[in-house]
């Protein structure tokens, strides 16, 4: 085994050395034996020596210190070697294996309550006794104690480190989660409105410069359906970003709803192409994400059918239950793409806002035509 030894612990070895040689000079050591000074200096040595080692090998440490702690205690026990194998047992109890604090404690108490029965026996006296078992109480006993108690502390320190780190963590994580739904929520609104009224522009300009025998009913129609559009844009656009400026919704009148819903429809045609609106069943008092939901479907809903549905007649059903709202929107299924450019992010938010109140969504070809359903709980936990 090899030992490595700190800076710290070699100057702590040469002033324990230092000191104990202080104190053997000043007689501080028990004279039952009769030995030369020059061999007190032995286990002096010995305990300093293995002082090097307290934090890299406590273990080894200790071993070192036991034996020359003995023939210390043989010569006639020293205050100075008392001090440096007291603090060899609280090394080897803080840096060690955790199982040997307890091991020590046991054995150290052991170990002093044996000395002072020794010496109560061999010298006849209790007092004598009791005065010997508490210093080796003190010396042996107390600093394994101490020991315990400041791993103790440590072991809650660290947990408590850790605790602290697992909750950055997890609110660094919670950070990220909110600013990513909250770009998609910004992203599903951005979408829905510029999507909608910017089809609805695109779609109409576009009649009004390629089809040249319009009349000019066509003409003003066409331009009405552009100019509600463009308003309507600006006004959503100008929620959206006191939203985002002040965190908060503004006034609530300027957030889509269901009374908007029929003119909504009304809106939505081609030269080709007309919507209609069918609502069954009584209308209870929606929450607001419910009824903006439902909103944004339809309306999504019908700016593709804009941009992709064949000639005919789009078809909107709202079907108010007790529990839920079921919104069906049947479409011409188209045969030659797209009229406009898109992403296809439209499918993906309406089936995200169903996703996020709890609700079911489908989308796909039924018997030549193109449905969209969805169905949205009434009451929800976003609610």
């Amino acid at each position: 085994m090899r030992l490595t030894t700190t800076r710290q612990d070699v100057l702590l070895a040469a002033a324990a050395f230092a000191g104990g040689l202080l104190l053997l000079v000043a007689r501080g050591y028990d004279t039952w034996t009769d030995v030369g000074f020059g061999w007190r200096i032995i286990p002096l040595a010995g305990l300093c020596f293995a002082m090097l080692f307290r934090r890299t090998r406590p273990m080894a440490a200790l071993a070192i210190s036991t034996p020359f702690n003995l023939l210390d205690i043989t010569f006639g026990a020293s205050l100075a070697s008392l001090v440096i194998y007291g603090d060899a047992l609280y090394a080897a109890s803080l840096y060690g294996p955790r199982r040997t604090a307890p091991v020590l404690l046991t054995l150290t108490t052991v170990a002093s309550l044996a000395v002072g029965g020794a010496v109560g026996i061999a010298f006849t006296t209790l007092q004598g006794a009791v005065l010997i078992a508490a210093v080796a109480g003190v010396g042996w006993v107390g600093p394994v104690l101490t020991a315990m108690v400041v791993r103790e502390h440590r072991d809650r320190a660290e947990a408590e480190r850790e605790r602290v780190r697992q909750m950055s963590q997890l609110a660094e994580l919670d950070r990220r989660s909110a600013v990513t739904a909250e770009r998609a929520r910004m992203a599903r609104e951005l979408h829905d409105v510029i999507a909608n009224h910017l089809s609805a522009v695109a779609l109409h300009s576009s009649a009004v410069l390629k089809v040249s025998d319009l009349d000019r009913e066509g003409i003003n129609r066409a331009m009405e359906v552009i100019r509600e559009n463009s308003v309507q844009g600006l006004a959503e656009m100008r929620r959206m970003i006191g939203l985002l400026r002040d965190g908060e919704d503004g006034d609530s009148a300027e957030v889509p709803g269901l009374d908007g819903l029929e003119r909504l429809v009304e809106r939505t045609a081609r030269t080709d192409l007309t919507a209609g609106l069918k609502v069954t069943g009584d209308r209870p008092e929606l929450p607001a994400p419910v009824e903006l939901a439902t909103y944004r479907i339809v309306q999504e809903s019908l700016t593709n059918a804009l941009k992709h549905a064949a000639a005919g007649r789009v078809e909107v059903a709202l079907d108010f239950r007790p529990d839920r709202v079921v919104v069906t929107v049947d479409s011409p299924l188209g045969q030659e793409g797209s009229r406009l450019p898109g992403s296809g992010s439209g499918l993906i938010g309406m089936r995200e806002r169903a996703a996020m109140l709890g609700g079911e969504f489908a989308a796909g070809p039924d018997g030549g035509r193109w449905r969209v359903r969805a169905e949205l709980p009434i009451e929800t936990e976003n609610a």
